[in-house]
């Protein structure tokens, strides 16, 4: 048989160590919402429910209108999702095959603007969206995250690997720079493209700050912002708390086990070259 040595078998204890710390809170939190009172609170703590009762998500349902939270929060996921992807593609695909005056100054300027954090320009932001006439509209959640500088300097360096004499030609065929990208491009950078949207769909699901601020009325609030406020509305019973974040966290675990393959592709020629 082979020999295992004993450095690989450290290695592969603290990964699973690792998972075991990190899996386990999903796990809690989610049998924990199928428990009863008298369950989620005996001790020695027990490990699996009894029965599985979907009655602490019908009364997570009736204290909070979570329904209307979740149907916002696809909506500004969608929103600025999809707009962010169309001017990610668009801005990578500038700055990494076309020429034009100032093109390194002006990527530099921008990647300078990474290192501002959201708090500092939130203010401005909220100024904005008021001088639009957007304060307390879902719009409100989409417009500020309709591009990304990150996002775009990533899948730029994704584009930058693929050899320039493929452009040229394209270019001598008579394929336009719209065509060459739509047909060329954006298929071969799919796994990265995956990757970088399911990215943006966590940020934007899980966004709390910017939803609190640009957003008063009740109807139109978040996810994020209908478990804060179910802290108050739901009581002191730990299994409805346990009920509304797995309905908050179970859509972004859904989404991640249906991408899961196309983010390893995606971060695995991330790091390839030519």
């Amino acid at each position: 048989m082979k020999k295992i040595s004993l450095s690989r078998v450290l290695i592969y204890t603290f990964l699973i160590i690792g998972a075991v710390i990190m899996v386990f809170p999903f796990y809690w939190m989610i049998t924990g919402a199928f428990k009863t009172t008298a369950e989620i609170t005996v001790f020695p703590p027990l490990w699996f429910p009894t029965s599985f009762k979907l009655d602490n998500f019908v009364e997570a349902f009736q204290r909070a209108p979570f329904l209307n939270y979740f149907l916002n929060s696809i909506i500004a996921l969608c929103g600025s999702v999809g707009i962010c992807f169309f001017t990610t593609i668009v801005g990578a695909f500038a700055f990494s095959k076309l020429d034009f005056p100032f093109k390194n100054v002006l990527l530099g300027l921008m990647l300078g603007l990474m290192m501002v954090p959201f708090e500092m320009i939130v203010i401005t932001n909220f100024r904005t969206i008021i001088d639009l006439g957007l304060y307390d509209n879902i719009l409100a959640l989409i417009v500020p995250f309709t591009s990304s500088i990150f996002y775009m300097y990533i899948l730029k360096g994704f584009f930058d690997s693929i050899p320039d004499s493929l452009y040229q030609a394209a270019r001598v065929d008579g394929c336009s720079n719209w065509k060459y990208l739509w047909r060329v491009m954006v298929p071969i950078a799919k796994p990265s493209l995956v990757t970088i949207t399911l990215l943006n769909a966590i940020a934007s699901w899980n966004s709390f700050l910017w939803p609190s601020l640009a957003i008063l009325n009740k109807v139109n609030k978040t996810l994020p912002f209908g478990l804060y406020a179910f802290m108050s509305e739901g009581g002191s019973k730990t299994e409805l708390m346990m009920a509304a974040s797995t309905i908050v966290v179970l859509p972004m675990m859904i989404l991640f086990l249906f991408a899961r393959k196309q983010i390893v592709n995606g971060v695995a020629r991330g790091g390839l070259k030519g």
